[in-house]
């Protein structure tokens, strides 16, 4: 995809959604940090129904702290692997009481060095708390990226650099937003929806699915 393409395929999508934002329900930066964790391998809408009565009980790490391992899966246990997550996010919360006064770190090395954070874990807080220009690439942009030509790569790794490189501003804060939600609503991963996609004639994907209820090629 060119330059000029990858323009008008973010303007587009600006367009439709100006305030693009995650799905996941939080009410501090802490809470998005647990939500972010808790959201690996589960979906959002799922991770959001467990955590709506811990957030009305944990809004600190202290407080999350205090509630212990056993209290927290209480909560979480519809989640997968919700056994090591209630480990992590345990042990995650009693080091930012310990070394970060109780708040999450705005540094990409410091969160990463957390149990249960990741590359794109600490990519999906950095933008969403502290509004950086970062990409989270998870599976639904890793399908986008390669799918439409926007930004191809083996690994998430490479599609994320590909897209540091190649997003261009004012798009740059928003794009992983606008990817993941293309991705999970439009550009799904059995049968695009290239019939009402918005940027279906900048995308380089050869079976597009241009009739509803027709069939992606296998």
């Amino acid at each position: 995809m060119k330059r000029e393409q990858i323009f008008e395929f973010f303007r587009r999508l600006a367009e439709l959604n100006p305030s693009p934002e995650t799905e996941l329900e939080f009410g501090n930066h802490f809470q998005l940090l647990v939500a972010v964790v808790l959201s690996a391998q589960s979906t959002d809408v799922g991770v959001n129904k467990a955590t709506r009565a811990l957030f009305r009980e944990v809004k600190t790490p202290e407080q999350m702290v205090a509630l212990g391992e056993d209290g927290l899966k209480e909560h979480i246990k519809t989640i997968g692997l919700f056994n090591s997550k209630a480990r992590n996010v345990i042990a995650l919360s009693a080091i930012l009481v310990r070394d970060h006064g109780g708040e999450v770190p705005a540094d990409r090395d410091a969160l990463t060095a957390l149990p249960g954070v990741g590359r794109k874990t600490a990519n999906v807080v950095l933008n969403c708390a502290f509004g950086a220009e970062t990409f989270a690439v998870d599976t639904h942009i890793f399908r986008v990226g390669n799918r439409t030509g926007l930004a191809k790569g083996k690994t998430p790794l490479a599609v994320e650099k590909q897209l540091e490189k190649k997003v261009p501003q004012p798009f740059r804060v928003g794009a992983h937003h606008w990817l993941i939600l293309h991705g999970r609503y439009i550009c799904k991963a059995r049968t695009p929806e290239c019939w009402r996609c918005p940027v279906v004639d900048l995308c380089a994907f050869k079976d597009k699915v241009l009739q509803k209820g027709g069939k992606a090629k296998a």
